[in-house]
Formats: C-alpha cells, sequence, structure tokens
C-alpha cells in the first residue's frame, strides 16, 4: 500500500510545535514594534523585513492565526486578503477538519460541527467549533456534496438550492436557482463540485433525473445536466448526454479536474455499476474503465478519494486510481477483514481517509438498526487497522466531510 499512496502526507495527528514557533517570532516583532511606537525617544531602529520575505513566512500559519493577524497593520491585512496569497497558502496548508452537518431544532437552522482531524483517535468531545449555516433566502433539507480547496458545498436536494461555504473564513455564497424540468415526475438530482484549473474557477454540476411520457403514454426516464460557474448567474445546460438508461448515483467526487460519479445501468435481471466523470475543463461525460480482474464485483462499486486519487470499494477490496483515467493504474490496496459487529447487515460504502501507519477511516452503513421501518440505514464510520485487521469504532455517529483549511473565498 505503501506504493500505491504518497505516505508523505500530514493529514495525521500532528504538533503544532513549527506553526507555534513561527507565531511567536512574528508576535515578538509585532510587540517589539508596539513598543517603539509607544515609546519612540527609547526606541531602537528594528530592521524591516521585506513584505516579500514575511508573505513567505506569513504563508506557513494556519487560516486562525492569519486571521488575527490581518489586524497587524495594512499592509499585512491587504497581504492576507490578497486572492495570490491565498493560493499559496493552500499550496502549503496541512491543517484539516472533520464537517458534519446537522439540523438545529432549537435554533430552527442547519449546524455546522467541525472537530480537529486528529479527534479520529481520542475521545475527547468538547474540541470543537459549531457555526449556523449563513443566512439565505430558501429553507429546505441541505446536505453536504463535497469540498474542495476549502470551500464546502451545500446543496437542498428537493428544491435545488445550492450554498457554498468557506467556514475557516466565514464566506459563503449563495447561489442562483436554476429550472427545473416541466415534468410529471421527477426523479431525484445529484451534484458534484470542483475546480477548473484552466479558468482558475470552481463549477458545480447537477444532473437531474425524470422521466416524461412518450407516444405510447409509457414513462421514459431522462437525464439533463446544468453546470454553475461561480461568478456567473446563471445555469448552463449541456445538451448531450450518451449514456441511455444509466442512474447517476451522487454526490460525485472531483478527482483528476473530473466530478466522478457511481452510475447503474438497467441490464435486464441486474444492474451493472459504472464509473462515469464530467471532465469540468471541457465540460464533457467521459467512463472511467475498471480494472480487468476477476475479483471486480459490478453490481457493487462504491467510489471515493484517496489523496487525490479515485477510490472505489468492490465487495471488501480497496481499490486505487494512481494515474487517474489510465486503466492500467488501478491497484488493489488491500482487503478488509470481516468486521465483526452486532448488527445483521452492513457494508463498506467509502473509504474516507488513509493515515501514515497504514490506519484506513472507512464509511459503513447498517441497514438493520430498526427492523420495524424498512430501509432504515445509519452511516458511521470506523478506523480499521489493515496491518492486524483490527477495527475501532469512533465517537461520531455519522460519516464527517473533510476538509483542508485555507484562505479561498467562494464569493468571487
Amino acid at each position: 500500500m505503501s506504493e500505491a499512496i504518497d505516505k508523505n502526507d500530514s493529514t495525521s495527528s500532528q504538533s503544532p510545535t513549527k506553526e507555534i514557533s513561527i507565531l511567536n517570532a512574528l508576535l515578538s516583532i509585532v510587540t517589539i514594534t508596539s513598543l517603539s511606537l509607544t515609546d519612540p525617544i527609547h526606541a531602537q531602529p528594528l530592521p524591516t523585513l521585506p513584505l516579500d520575505l514575511i508573505a513567505e513566512i506569513l504563508c506557513w500559519l494556519p487560516v486562525k492565526f492569519l486571521l488575527q493577524l490581518r489586524c497587524v497593520c495594512k499592509s499585512w491585512n491587504s497581504l492576507i486578503c490578497d486572492a495570490n496569497f491565498a493560493k499559496k497558502h493552500l499550496r502549503l496548508s496541512t491543517v484539516r477538519q472533520l464537517h458534519f452537518l446537522s439540523y438545529s431544532n432549537r435554533l430552527h437552522n442547519y449546524i455546522l460541527t467541525s472537530h480537529p482531524f486528529h479527534s479520529i483517535f481520542t475521545n475527547i468531545t468538547n474540541d470543537f467549533t459549531q457555526l449556523e449555516l449563513p443566512p439565505n433566502n430558501h429553507d429546505g433539507d441541505y446536505y453536504l456534496v463535497g469540498s474542495c480547496n476549502g470551500i464546502l458545498c451545500l446543496a437542498d436536494y428537493n428544491e435545488g438550492f445550492v450554498i457554498l461555504w468557506n467556514p475557516s473564513i466565514r464566506k459563503s455564497k449563495e447561489l442562483p436557482p436554476f429550472q427545473k424540468p416541466k415534468t410529471l415526475r421527477h426523479d431525484g438530482m445529484t451534484y458534484g463540485f470542483g475546480y477548473d484549473p484552466v479558468t482558475d474557477n470552481y463549477k458545480v454540476v447537477v444532473i437531474l433525473h425524470y422521466y416524461i411520457h412518450d407516444i405510447n403514454d409509457n414513462y421514459v426516464n431522462k437525464i439533463e445536466v446544468k453546470i454553475h460557474t461561480l461568478g456567473t448567474s446563471f445555469w448552463k445546460n449541456i445538451q448531450e448526454f450518451h449514456f441511455d438508461g444509466h442512474t447517476i448515483e451522487g454526490p460525485g467526487h472531483f478527482v483528476g479536474g473530473a466530478i466522478n460519479w457511481r452510475s447503474l445501468k438497467d441490464l435486464g435481471m441486474e444492474n451493472s455499476c459504472f464509473i462515469i466523470s464530467f471532465n469540468l475543463k471541457n465540460e464533457s461525460f467521459q467512463e472511467i474503465l475498471l480494472p480487468d480482474h476477476e475479483e471486480i464485483d459490478t453490481s457493487d462499486l462504491n467510489l471515493g478519494m484517496l489523496r487525490d486519487c479515485l477510490c472505489m470499494i468492490s465487495g471488501d477490496d480497496v481499490w486505487v486510481m494512481k494515474e487517474y483515467g489510465n486503466k492500467e493504474s488501478w491497484t488493489k490496496l488491500f482487503t478488509v477483514c470481516h468486521m465483526q459487529y452486532p448488527c445483521k447487515s452492513y457494508g463498506f460504502t467509502k473509504v474516507i481517509n488513509i493515515f501514515e501507519d497504514d490506519q484506513v477511516l472507512l464509511e459503513f452503513i447498517d441497514d438493520s438498526i430498526d427492523d420495524s421501518i424498512e430501509g432504515t440505514w445509519i452511516w458511521n464510520s470506523v478506523v480499521y487497522n489493515s496491518k492486524n485487521d483490527t477495527f475501532n469504532f469512533t465517537k461520531f455517529e455519522s460519516t464527517p466531510e473533510i476538509c483542508i483549511e485555507s484562505l479561498i473565498s467562494p464569493c468571487s
């Protein structure tokens, strides 16, 4: 597994000593400068750091420190708020958060609860922050679609409202509503969110499933695709979709400049799974080919993302596509052993993260929590040690969205 996934990852529990040392040095400069300004008679001339060097130092700091340092002076505030500085800081950022979205009956609003990444391995329950969903013009049932470069995408799967939100800097953007097709029966919608490096912009894709009557008055399944580019005021229709008979299941996973969904194709007596991707650069669909391997169960595939690689679970096997789009680069990382869990039915649906010590955060679904309610599904997370085939259940009752901290604003 070490060959398939680069272990030079800092998403595991890490010491903030480096950041604190840098911050202390900066605060010392600020403190001395402040004393010099208040007592100019006894002040000694201080060396002046070039702004470029200050930028090099600041870009290593976590977002919460940078937000505080904006008040040091106008030049620092201008630097930290600059879009180019935000992109440079993003390339160096290592701080990640676990985000959970839930509805508060008391506040009548959605609440985003954020935990430090390392809290997966602790029983500490009071190390978290909570934010209310930013004010918007619509009430709805919001879900986390995904994240990209520190921006969360939240969507209402019933009415079609979308909000982009960077909780690290408390900035959000409500996208314009899109028009759903007028039809007698809607069969749902799914979303995807990602970044197009060519246009240096973010895009949201929605796939609408609905039915219309044909000439024989039979229901015919149709798929309509719309795309929104951040900064515009409209949704653009994608006219062609060449995968007739497919059902796209979401949300999509942004990997390799494309959004990837699991797709089901009705083959008569059974369904077969495919991977369909939408390239954000040329705004076109293609199929991502599966490995030619007898162990691949095409009736049961689940997608995810691991350190910028497309990942899937087939049965209990975890596969990763080391080079996006290259069918030959599919590599099986490991097989998850049978989990001893007091339920009648469960299944792994996603690999959330692989840590440096080869422990794996997995999402699994338990559909037997309440036998009296058919179709009751409970998502949960578990840490699997691939070296000794052991499981440790996390303290979280739902699965998180892992999001990197950044200064990137969704208000472009």
